[in-house]
């Protein structure tokens, strides 16, 4: 077909904003061309919630047929956490066929150069934004999340991340010039001339294995990185959250057709129950590149036997919050509580371990022993949760039966600090909805090791009793060297406890945040300006995101030729 979008119209469109970014990831200031509030997006039109709403009540019990070669059959069965049976049917790809297919648009695809690439990439994330509420409702209906996470998460910050990714591959791609005159003089006789041309080339079919939890945000680093240096990219969903990457693979091809190439660089392959294609998948020889999300033990199948392909993991690590001491308890305890209840611990930055003196610790309200603390945390947790309708829109649903059966048997670890309990949820009388469990170990005890030296994903917090600063930044380092860790939190007014935590995560190569009392909370990363994950320790391979995340996704080949 003709393209519909010239160069000329996507530059005009989007160099602003692409500059901006690029201003951006080098001061690492704040800056989001994507509204984080509902209102921003205006109370009618396609942005508006209701329309979202609409748009993805449209969907249910349908077939989305993407135009993909290769398509063999159909499949579906998602169902909501909050009990929506979803009845979307999605194509279901003959490999032999589709893969292929994907190879032949990447000639045109390289020929564009790293501008265009990037440009389409960002025509494709405003088409995303156009739709940001209906996006908000199948992240939430497939992730479990509340809404108003959905929507921020699933919609303005993974496009946010989306745009830094293209971003990171533009400034890499552009580091060497397309063409150099090269003179090497040669004394008397005549130097010694060359013209040499560099291209950006991709190496091959990236394959983008999306998580349950957060489809969208972690699921677009990969997929924008890839897509703007070259490569085409298959994208797998996890069968239980299918829609949200569906629909962006819908937009994408949309965009790339429109704007004269091959639709075939972006396709789906959605998966028939128990196929588990993953595997299949990561080995066969096309795939170049591999983006994944999910448990540490797939990962590291991944890493140790998808020899052919570039493998970017983010596993699961064992995150700890050290509490030493604080000049604002209550901003401390309101700051933990919050963390620990977003969207039920769902979350690969949320803490798991906080390491509490056995002999307490000082505060602006005096000194507080360990027990003091693990209580007012319980009862701060407690306030939070303690309105049905807050609890709700905090912590969404559980997303599998999994993180249930995790959280009941976190109570029979060791003594109860704080019970969860079930909230009912009358919107989704269906929901499976549950308070975080806190409970009390000692880090001293061989017994409670293995618990506090284990994931337990989920809204499970372990409330470690340790015998000092010193002892806590000692368990600190074996956990992430061991278990790796997405974030690290340390609250302490003594300068050397401070360095002592600083120096053990420089070491183990884990993110810090020291002394959150207020708005910015542990388990949240800003696009732009912060890195998630480091790729330093066993939690993840990669940071999202930085010049290692995209470096690796092309090479550079040369001609040369006398000038």
């Amino acid at each position: 077909m003709a393209a519909e979008l010239t160069a000329h119209q996507l530059i005009d469109r989007h160099r602003p904003t692409l500059d901006q970014a690029l201003e951006t990831i080098r001061t690492r200031a704040y800056w989001s061309p994507h509204p984080e509030h509902p209102k921003a997006y205006g109370e009618n039109g396609s942005l508006d919630t209701a329309a979202g709403k609409a748009a993805f009540d449209a969907l249910l019990g349908t077939r989305l047929d993407l135009g993909q070669p290769g398509t063999d059959g159909w499949v579906g069965g998602e169902v909501s956490p909050y009990g929506i049976e979803l009845g979307v049917e999605y194509p279901h790809a003959d490999l032999d066929v589709l893969l292929p297919a994907m190879r032949a648009g990447q000639r045109a695809w390289r020929d564009a150069g790293a501008e265009a690439r990037a440009m389409v990439c960002l025509e494709i994330l405003k088409r995303i934004a156009d739709r940001t509420m209906e996006f908000a409702q199948a992240v939430m209906h497939t992730s479990g999340q509340a809404f108003m996470m959905a929507f921020q998460a699933g919609g303005p910050h993974a496009q946010d991340r989306g745009l830094e990714a293209v971003a990171y591959a533009y400034v890499e791609q552009s580091r060497t010039p397309d063409t150099a005159e090269w003179t090497k003089p040669q004394g008397k006789r005549d130097p010694l001339a060359l013209t040499k041309q560099f291209t950006p080339v991709p190496r091959g079919i990236g394959l983008v294995i999306g998580c349950n939890t957060f489809p969208t945000w972690n699921g677009y680093p990969g997929l924008f990185a890839s897509l703007a240096t070259g490569n085409a990219v298959l994208v797998k969903p996890h069968p239980r959250a299918v829609l949200p990457l569906a629909l962006t693979v819908q937009v994408a091809r949309d965009v790339l057709a429109e704007a004269g190439f091959d639709p075939n660089l972006v396709a789906l392959a959605a998966e028939r129950p128990g196929e588990g294609i993953a595997k299949t998948l990561a080995t066969r020889p096309e795939i170049r590149i591999i983006d994944y999300t999910g448990s540490t033990s797939f990962g590291d199948w991944l890493e140790a036997n998808a020899r052919q392909a570039q493998v970017f993991t983010e596993k699961a690590g064992v995150n700890t919050v050290i509490i030493e001491s604080t000049d604002d308890y209550r901003g401390m305890l309101a700051n933990l509580a919050f963390s620990l209840s977003l969207y039920s611990g769902q979350m690969c930055t949320t803490p798991q371990n906080l390491l509490i003196p056995r002999d307490g610790i000082r505060t602006d309200q005096g000194a507080k022993t360990y027990d003091e603390v693990t209580a007012d945390l319980a009862r701060a947790v407690d306030g939070l949760l303690g309105d049905d309708a807050r609890a709700n829109a905090l912590l969404g649903a559980l997303v599998n039966p999994d993180v249930k059966a995790r959280l009941e048997a976190a109570a029979g670890l060791g003594e109860v600090a704080l019970a969860s309990r079930e909230v009912a949820n009358p919107e989704f009388p269906d929901a499976v909805v549950r308070t975080p469990v806190i409970v009390k170990l000692d880090g001293a005890k061989p017994a409670d090791e293995a618990a506090w030296t284990s994931e337990c994903f989920g809204p499970v917090s372990f409330a470690v009793a340790v015998d000092s600063a010193a002892h806590a930044v000692e368990m600190l380092r074996h956990s992430v060297r061991e278990k790796g860790a997405m974030t690290v939190g340390a609250y302490t007014t003594d300068p050397e406890v401070e360095e002592s935590v600083r120096d053990a995560c420089l070491e183990e190569a884990a993110q810090l945040s020291l002394n959150l009392t207020g708005g910015v909370y542990v388990n949240q990363t800003a696009a732009f300006s912060d890195f998630h994950g480091s790729g330093g320790n066993p939690a993840a391979n990669a940071a999202l995101c930085d010049g290692a995340f995209v470096a690796s996704r092309f090479r550079v080949v040369e001609v040369r030729r006398p000038a």
